[in-house]
């Protein structure tokens, strides 16, 4: 890796790797991020792990290089960064990178504290169209609205905002090709829930059903706006339902991967030096895995198993290794000659990891017994929930009760079949937790406006 390279990071919300066509899936869903990884400069991961089960704590796990019971921020009350964590961002301004931070979550803002060290920050969404837009780049949308989003609707949840996110993206690209070396990290909010691609997507993977198109995509508005309620009597769908929901969410996969190939394109064809683009995940999504839908209460593979594709000159490990998106923050850091005291991860050009560590807060069944009392709560973990997974083997414990599955089953719990096994694991993730496992400060709570609440209870965090 060359000194000082410019660090374009893309995070893309809710998509689990065994949906991409990196991973191999039925479906070409990802033919741009594959053309980014076979690219001569270009690999991909297949056994990236989110620090994290939700947008919030592995955001901050990204943007901080910690893992998050260090930095708390997703667990339990804790909803914005303590002070006493850099940014990565702030870290490489103080080796004169310019920095720059395009979100489309309410969990990457101001209000969480992760907009920290970022010279340009904006948080899109539809309160901040036009100050963050512009007029011009509205109208271009507007003509577009039935290409790239979901036409002539009010309703603002069926709406798709990547082409705005390019339209910004590539516009302050341009900027930053004057102010080289920079770090410019975007947050995509597809193909988190509801599912539903713009109008050409529709009818990308619905063939199949015995449906209509619309059909396909009001049942996955359906089960969005009532999802509580379904996983509450055991997600008991059929088999179009199923179907329609799947064909949904890898359409706005597909369109997604469009527009970050779109990107990609304008980047290269932009006059810059030594450029790091990276493709990545916050998290996972769960379509039945354990009788859930999303990525609530647990941390199966499909949530913390996520796509991690780089392209740019770097001399990391092999792609078929264990990695951790504090590692690849480490590793550039450590490149730019920043300080990586607080940094957590592993020099990926020097170092493989062993195991990587996934974290998920205490959980909270109120939602789900409000509408079935007699839901079995048993099977899911209710306190801090953490997680040691290696090549074979996952380990997790909330200090309830502790499970050892040999992957890929995380249905059969093989404790006594290998408890040699289970008592190192878990004598390694206590020794994790007493040390760098630790919290650095005292949980913080955001304060988030109308409009960002607003945006929380669209995208189903808030029943």
């Amino acid at each position: 890796m060359s000194d000082n390279p410019n660090l374009i990071w893309i995070t893309l919300d809710s998509l689990r790797y065994d949906h991409t066509s990196m991973a191999g899936y039925g479906r070409d869903t990802t033919p741009n991020l594959q053309r980014i990884a076979d690219r001569s400069e270009g690999r991909t991961f297949s056994e990236c792990i989110a620090h994290g089960n939700w947008t919030l704590s592995s955001s901050t796990s990204i943007l901080t290089g910690t893992y998050p019971s260090h930095h708390t921020v997703g667990l339990d009350e804790s909803t914005k960064l303590t002070p006493k964590l850099r940014t990565v961002a702030e870290l490489l301004k103080e080796r004169g990178y310019a920095t720059a931070c395009l979100s489309d979550n309410t969990h990457v803002s101001d209000a969480t504290g992760l907009s920290r060290g970022f010279d340009r920050f904006s948080w899109l969404s539809s309160s901040t169209l036009l100050e963050t837009a512009g007029v011009k780049s509205l109208a271009k949308y507007a003509l577009n609205v039935r290409k790239h989003s979901a036409g002539f609707t009010l309703d603002d949840t069926k709406h798709a905002t990547p082409f705005l996110m390019n339209e910004v993206g590539t516009r302050w690209l341009d900027d930053l090709r004057d102010e080289e070396p920079f770090f410019f990290y975007l947050h995509y909010n597809e193909p988190h829930r509801p599912y539903y691609p713009p109008l050409p997507y529709l009818d990308r993977y619905t063939d199949d059903l015995d449906v209509s198109t619309e059909e396909a995509a009001e049942i996955s508005m359906e089960v969005h706006e009532n999802l509580y309620e379904i996983v509450a009597n055991g997600c008991d769908l059929s088999e179009t339902e199923w179907g329609a929901l799947h064909a949904m969410y890898d359409a706005e996969i597909a369109y997604t991967d469009e527009m970050v190939g779109r990107l990609f394109d304008h980047v290269r064809s932009l006059d810059l030096d030594d450029t790091i683009f990276v493709v990545t995940a916050d998290h996972g999504e769960l379509f039945g895995e354990y009788g859930l839908l999303a990525h609530k209460l647990c941390l199966h593979d499909v949530i913390i198993n996520v796509p991690l594709v780089v392209h740019g000159p770097t001399d990391v490990t092999d792609a078929d290794d264990l990695v951790q998106h504090a590692d690849l923050m480490r590793t550039f850091v450590e490149a730019a000659g920043g300080s990586t005291e607080q940094l957590q991860g592993v020099d990926l050009r020097e170092e493989a990891r062993e195991h990587a560590i996934a974290q998920r807060g205490g959980a909270s069944f109120e939602s789900l017994l409000k509408y079935n009392p007699d839901f079995d709560t048993d099977r899911y973990h209710e306190p801090m929930l953490n997680c040691l997974r290696t090549d074979e083997f996952k380990y997790q414990t909330s200090g309830e009760r502790s499970e050892l599955f040999a992957l890929p089953d995380e249905e059969t719990d093989v404790r006594n079949r290998h408890p040699e096994t289970a008592a190192a694991l878990g004598r390694r993730l206590d020794e994790w937790l007493e040390t760098d496992g630790q919290p650095v400060d005292a949980s913080r709570e955001a304060e988030f406006t109308d409009a960002m609440e607003r945006q929380l209870r669209d995208l189903g965090y808030v029943d």
